[in-house]
């Protein structure tokens, strides 16, 4: 049989890989795998415990928490903060970022990390897959002092190291660093990830279709066009719709089988529901890593400047092929609301 390695050799072994190197990216991305053992341990008995259901209060966004949110977050703030390897944090489920300061009130490490910790985690209650999602920057600001907002406002395309964890049949940990995309499995008997998905590539043409199409009678006219192009009989097509409703599930079929996953604006939500730091930006840089595309409708995910912690956007992201043909469809409406507002 063959012999996989594990995450932590693979991450040795490909150190130098990394133009930073100096150890303090791999440990950090140990961190955040030994956090994600807490919260696979945590999720995997949600049934037997009393984890299910709302926390009582609402994150910044004004949505409502589960118990699993508050867990998540608290493992992985817990986790990164007390070994030291990190200068700042920001968390979907913060209303500001969290400063972390050494023991001598300074901090000379190099990176900031901002996280969904729970993503999909209104469907933990019927036991549907959710995830977390990381994303990875150098600071920008003088090392030492105390992080600043601009560290962590920065676009996606300087993102150092981005991933997710899906814990579903399977939990596994997906990630890159810039030099493609790998994929590693949880053996829960010994709590180790092995590499099992090696080099992971979207297929550059897919047959499902992801998005919420109850929502329909609210899209942007692009999107209701397009959505009928995936419908039409010819080709390959009809395309087949699937949508789990979390966004690290549907991505992580998409990459694997081919798809595009599609989060517009709508009169209900003008901005876009998804986050730009905490799922957009790592979800594209991933994307990119494999052979994939991400995109607003009009412009590059990860050349989008954000300018405030919880910025939300819209997202057409998968297969290059199928996101290019979304986007055709996009920019005979460049009248939509949030896109004027963007000029």
């Amino acid at each position: 049989m063959q012999k996989h390695s594990t995450l932590g050799e693979f991450i040795i072994g490909h150190q130098k890989q990394f133009k930073y190197s100096s150890g303090e990216l791999s440990r950090l991305i140990n961190s955040i795998r030994l956090a994600a053992k807490v919260v696979n341990h945590e999720v995997n008995k949600a049934g037997l415990v009393d984890i299910l259901g709302d926390a009582g209060d609402t994150n910044v966004q004004g949505e409502d928490q589960q118990k699993l949110d508050v867990y998540a977050n608290d493992i992985f703030m817990e986790t990164l903060r007390n070994r030291q390897i990190v200068c700042g944090i920001a968390s979907e489920e913060e209303d500001d970022f969290v400063t972390i300061s050494g023991h001598d009130g300074s901090n000379t490490n190099k990176y900031v990390v901002l996280i969904d910790p729970l993503d999909g985690s209104s469907n933990i209650d019927v036991n549907v897959s959710v995830g977390t999602i990381f994303s990875i920057y150098r600071r920008v600001t003088e090392p030492g002092k105390p992080v600043q907002k601009e560290d962590f406002l920065q676009e996606g395309n300087k993102q150092v190291a981005a991933g997710y964890i899906v814990y579903g049949t399977s939990t596994m940990l997906v990630y890159t660093t810039g030099h493609g995309v790998n994929g590693f499995t949880l053996n829960p008997a010994i709590g180790t990830f092995y590499l099992s998905h090696p080099n992971m590539k979207f297929p550059e043409d897919g047959p499902i279709y992801s998005i919420n199409e109850g929502n329909y009678v609210h899209f942007p006219q692009g999107v209701k066009d397009y959505l009928k192009y995936c419908q039409m009989e010819e080709g390959d097509r009809p395309y087949t719709a699937r949508y789990i409703g979390s966004l690290v599930s549907d991505f992580h079929r998409n990459m694997i089988k081919g798809g595009i996953y599609i989060y517009p604006t709508s009169s209900k939500s003008p901005q876009g529901k998804l986050r730009l730091l905490y799922e957009c930006n790592p979800i594209a840089f991933i994307a990119e890593q494999a052979g994939g595309f991400a995109s607003d409708g009009y412009q590059r995910i990860l050349d989008i400047k954000p300018t405030e912690l919880h910025q939300r956007v819209p997202i057409f992201c998968g297969s290059k092929n199928m996101v290019a043909k979304a986007e055709e469809f996009m920019r005979k409406y460049p009248q939509d609301a949030y896109y004027a507002k963007q000029k």
